[in-house]
């Protein structure tokens, strides 16, 4: 293998491992869910998100509620539902939207494809 071969060997194999490691960088949800007697309560926050337009699916048992699309600010996105009337900004769920305490949280594009998506337990009152 003469220099040059060598050399372009090099820069290929360094450039597979970067975009092989973008993903290092991917989006991060994070899940909090509260379940009550009357009341089911779930927050989903994404980060190192590509700004952009999102929306928030989640899921309990059969249960599933998708939310109006939000735009991030900077790399972030939150958004909540809640059973309790009066929770500004929050998407109306039923109190007992939550099926054995556990719940799928999902952050959509806007065309409805899954970004990035967890389960969490959640925690009952």
């Amino acid at each position: 293998m003469n220099k040059l071969t060598r050399t372009l060997a090099l820069v290929s194999t360094a450039a597979a491992f970067t975009f092989a490691t973008c993903d290092a960088s991917a989006a991060v949800i994070k899940i909090t869910c509260e379940k009550r007697a009357n009341r089911s309560k779930v927050s989903i926050d994404g980060s190192n998100l590509a700004p952009g337009s999102y929306k928030a699916r989640i899921i309990s048992g059969a249960n599933r509620k998708t939310s109006d699309v939000r735009v991030s600010i900077g790399d972030e996105v939150e958004f909540d539902f809640d059973s309790a009337t009066g929770e500004a900004g929050a998407t109306k769920i039923p109190a007992n939207f939550i099926v054995n305490s556990q719940v799928i949280g999902k952050i959509l594009d806007p065309q409805g494809r899954t970004v990035v998506s967890d389960i969490e337990q959640c925690r009952t009152r």
